[in-house]
């Protein structure tokens, strides 16, 4: 039996009002935009997730443990289909069930070559979508893909790069990042390694905030667990918490957080927010190894 090629079906414009995820809102959405295949469902967060086309090794591994890391969550992984990491990446999110966009250079109509072709296909048959600024078949020139990264930073309400040298597409992606106010993280790497010489610099001009495991991501991104307990299910298994302990609770349920942060998000005096910290933690709610990083349900 023939498998329909979703990749040949033709491409529609949308509206304005039309743009996926953090786009209609943000400085950077083009003035015109392409698409095909399934946009994400209201609700929705992008998270960027950029670097060379030449990366480590072990980078393949590396993507799929991070994006395997936003499981249960609402996320969805936007890149933008070249080698190497973008398509570590987009792999990694079909593997693991998480939509993924990917952001073209190129007319969507253009060819595309190689494996890059099969993860396209297989982005549609997921659910997925391709989007791109350009009309029929235009081809990508250098200047494109610049402008691409702009889009990829605009879908997503935050940035993560992989793996990256000093100069590259990934860092101007994360300069876009820095220029909207969004949040941008980066994989910290051996300070001789020049794939990390990028991310390096990123983090050590404080820039951007430091990924230290794969598996914590999703809590380092923000992107809380869809399934995470309700205040309506603790009070039914008879745990009563005190208003300020289900006012922290409501705030950071799925989340990880250090004291600091949780003091600048509440006017809680140290005391009290220690106080409202034993509280959950005696209901099960909140657990920490260490009294600095405080994990809500499961961060």
């Amino acid at each position: 039996m023939e498998t329909k090629n979703l990749y040949s079906e033709p491409y529609r414009q949308l509206s304005p009002e039309q743009y996926p995820l953090l786009l209609k809102e943000s400085k950077f959405k083009p003035k015109q935009l392409f698409c095909k295949g399934t946009l994400p469902a209201e609700g929705a967060i992008g998270i960027a997730m950029v670097g060379t086309r030449r990366p480590t090794a072990s980078a393949e591994e590396l993507c799929r443990r991070l994006v395997c890391s936003l499981k249960g969550t609402n996320a969805v992984v936007v890149s933008g289909l070249a080698q190497g990491i973008d398509s570590y990446c987009h792999k990694a999110a079909l593997e693991c069930g998480i939509p993924t966009l990917a952001v073209l250079a190129q007319g969507l109509d253009a060819k595309i070559e190689g494996e890059r072709a099969i993860i396209a296909e297989r982005i549609l048959e997921s659910g997925g979508a391709l989007l791109s600024e350009y009309e029929g078949d235009a081809p990508a020139f250098k200047g494109r893909f610049i402008a691409r990264n702009r889009i990829i930073c605009g879908l997503s309400q935050s940035t993560l790069v992989v793996q990256s040298r000093k100069t590259g597409g990934a860092l101007i992606t994360a300069q876009y990042c820095i220029d909207e106010g969004k949040a941008l993280l980066a994989i910290p790497g051996s300070f001789d390694c020049d794939l990390y010489s990028g991310t390096n610099a990123l983090l050590d001009s404080g820039r951007a905030k430091p990924v230290f495991t794969p598996e914590s991501l999703r809590s380092v991104a923000g992107f809380p667990l869809l399934e995470g307990a309700k205040i309506e299910q603790i009070s039914s298994s008879g745990v009563v918490l005190s208003a300020g302990a289900q006012k922290v609770f409501d705030r950071f349920n799925g989340f990880r957080k250090t004291f600091s942060e949780l003091q600048q998000e509440f006017e809680f005096k140290a005391p009290e927010l220690l106080a409202i910290l034993t509280e959950l933690e005696i209901s099960g709610l909140v657990t920490s190894k260490d009294n600095f990083q405080f994990y809500f349900n499961g961060a």
